[in-house]
């Protein structure tokens, strides 16, 4: 068996050269911006926070905080498959895993069932799904690379 060894030069200018590439000060933000408002003016991150923390009349739904506890562990991988599949662009990877778990927190909004919605609230929307009203928080799921 071979073993191929690299002068420490070698590896710190290949090391300088994909840090480089990937970038500093990138950053991924997913959830509701400033911009998604209903019709009335209501910020949607407004309403998502009331449904993820709930208040006097509205149980916890936390779909943010599931999104994080049922998927984090994959970020990891999933960054590095998009770092790989981009040419190490930061920007790039950050784009494609911002997608993914943009996603991942639909699905939590989309298959939370419980708490249920009170009886008086099924009726009035005419069905069980409890962070769906309009779809509109739904379809709010964004994200930035900034």
């Amino acid at each position: 068996m071979a073993v191929k060894l690299f002068k420490l030069d070698t590896v710190r200018r290949a090391l300088t050269t994909l840090v480089d590439k990937v970038g500093g000060q990138t950053e991924l933000q997913v959830g509701f911006f400033e911009d998604a408002k209903y019709q009335d003016g209501t910020p949607v991150a407004a309403v998502a926070a009331y449904n993820e923390f709930g208040t006097d009349t509205i149980p916890p739904r936390p779909f943010m905080r599931n999104t994080i506890a049922h998927n984090r562990e994959n970020w990891g991988p999933l960054m590095g498959a998009a770092l790989k599949a981009s040419g190490y662009s930061a920007h790039n990877a950050l784009n494609m895993a911002g997608e993914k778990i943009a996603t991942q927190m639909q699905r939590e909004i989309t298959d939370m069932k419980s708490p249920p919605n009170a009886p008086a609230t099924v009726r009035e929307k005419g069905f069980d799904k409890p962070l769906i009203d309009t779809g509109h928080m739904l379809n709010s799921v964004s994200y930035e690379v900034k």
